[in-house]
């Protein structure tokens, strides 16, 4: 068994993070706008930190979990949102706006969802 206390604090921070990159993304339209100003850059910029955050968490809850908690919620694309920090980390300026605003638009919305349902089975 793990420490589900541990594990709940764990899940805060990614809704936290989650949260933020929702609040980040709201004036953002199209991808173009991430890139047509300092001001949508600054909005990348900021969301790819907290996508590195969710990544790094999400590994910490799979080490705490033994790799079995994550599982019983195949509706996200685990792998996918810890491969991403390692995108974003490894190849920060390479990273493309498009895959960043499908990720909010797309992802974001269900991890806040499913996060909040394994907190409450919790």
């Amino acid at each position: 068994m793990f420490d589900s206390e541990l594990a709940k604090e764990i899940l805060n921070q990614i809704l936290t993070a989650a949260r933020r990159i929702e609040r980040r993304y709201e004036d953002i339209h199209v991808p173009d706008d991430f890139l047509l100003s300092d001001a949508g850059i600054d909005k990348l910029d900021a969301i790819c930190m907290m996508l590195i955050a969710i990544g790094e968490n999400l590994k910490n809850l799979d080490k705490i979990t033994d790799q079995k908690l994550l599982l019983q919620y195949p509706e996200v694309d685990w792998k996918g949102a810890k491969g991403m920090r390692d995108i974003i980390s490894h190849h920060y300026f390479d990273l493309n706006a498009e895959v960043v605003f499908s990720i909010c638009r797309d992802r974001i919305p269900g991890l806040i969802k499913t996060v909040i349902k394994i907190n409450n089975a919790l």
